[in-house]
């Protein structure tokens, strides 16, 4: 019986996220003909709706799944999900600037904050708890809700550069989460439910989107998959530092590129093809193996959180930012070697 309790959101959100993707594939709905990414390698003529049956078959699985009692909070995300799915879809079409993007982020944090999602606390590594201090003052919590999702939101985003690396990572991520809610310590069934939902979901769509891609997840897609993962950090009983290490490599890779975009006097926000991914191009790697080096390393990041206690946390987490930061410092440092033979 508690086999099936994860089965069913599986198979739902998965049978429904395929069938969309099939449909949206034979239909070549394509709304990237138009459009020349400068962050993007991929060629134009490939559907970014993908993002769109991520979404329906997370909600639809969600709703459908009687096992699962939408709380408030719950409904909340859904309704956030589906205004990233709208918006994204609008971005894909216009292809909107960034003060847009970010503006339409900061609202749907102070949206779901207004409604009830809230960081009341954050766990001490070294014992005990920060406490946000929410009853006096909201604006410590707003404001660390406000960077922690747009973090992660546009380091997925950015992430999405080539096939099946945004979904990989976050498949990886819904794993981790899955696995931590159903340790006997944790035991949170409803968070096993959400996230085998996600899984499946996003399972699906790296089937279609793996090299060479039928199929990308648009703004939408890579939005929502940095959304989620932050949201339900938050909702896994703040599980802040475990998916902050599981989202090492998107993260860190985005705050360099942020380093070398204000060294160069550029917008932080301005696209670019100067991330890991890229510069691993640029070295001849095949996007293949570029996914199974992010899958790996994120992986063994996984495996080394769910196995790390909370006062292990801090420490794994500056190991993991120092080895990842030299690992893209050595690799960028290949690539300038390579340019100026």
């Amino acid at each position: 019986m508690k086999d099936f309790l994860y089965l069913f959101p599986f198979f739902v959100s998965f049978s429904v996220s395929s069938i969309l993707l099939f449909l949206l594939v034979f239909l070549k709905k394509n709304i990237s003909e138009k459009r020349i990414s400068e962050r993007h390698i991929h060629k134009n003529g490939i559907s970014r709706m993908g993002g769109a049956a991520i979404i329906l078959a997370f909600v639809a699985t969600l709703i459908l799944d009687k096992n699962l009692f939408i709380s408030n909070q719950l409904w909340i995300v859904i309704i956030a999900s589906l205004a990233i799915l709208v918006f994204g879809i609008w971005d894909d079409l216009q292809e909107l600037n960034w003060k847009k993007q970010i503006f339409f982020q900061l609202m749907i944090v102070i949206f779901i904050f207004i409604m009830g999602i809230r960081v009341e606390y954050i766990t001490n590594p070294f014992g005990g708890v920060f406490d946000l201090g929410i009853k006096e003052n909201f604006l410590p919590s707003l404001l660390f809700m406000i960077v922690w999702i747009i973090v992660f939101m546009n380091s997925m985003n950015w992430v999405d550069g080539i096939d099946g690396l945004s979904g990989g990572i976050t498949l990886i991520g819904a794993a981790t989460i899955f696995l931590l809610s159903i340790k006997p310590e944790v035991n949170q069934p409803p968070m096993g439910i959400i996230t085998v939902a996600l899984f499946g979901s996003i399972l699906a769509f790296l089937i279609f989107n793996f090299h060479p891609a039928k199929i990308l997840a648009g703004t939408s897609g890579s939005m929502f998959m940095g959304f989620i993962l932050a949201v339900l950090a938050i909702f896994a009983g703040l599980k802040i530092a475990t998916t902050l290490l599981v989202a090492a490599i998107p993260v860190v890779d985005a705050f360099w590129v942020i380093y070398e975009r204000i060294k160069n006097k550029r917008s932080i926000f301005s696209p670019d093809k100067r991330h890991l991914h890229h510069k691993l191009l640029d070295l001849g790697w095949s996007q293949n193996k570029i996914c199974l080096f992010f899958y790996i390393i994120t992986i063994v990041i996984a495996l080394v959180s769910l196995n790390t206690k909370t006062a292990g946390k801090s420490v794994a987490i500056f190991s993991v930012i120092f080895i990842v930061s030299a690992i893209i410092s050595i690799i960028r440092k290949k690539v300038y070697v390579v340019e100026e033979k």
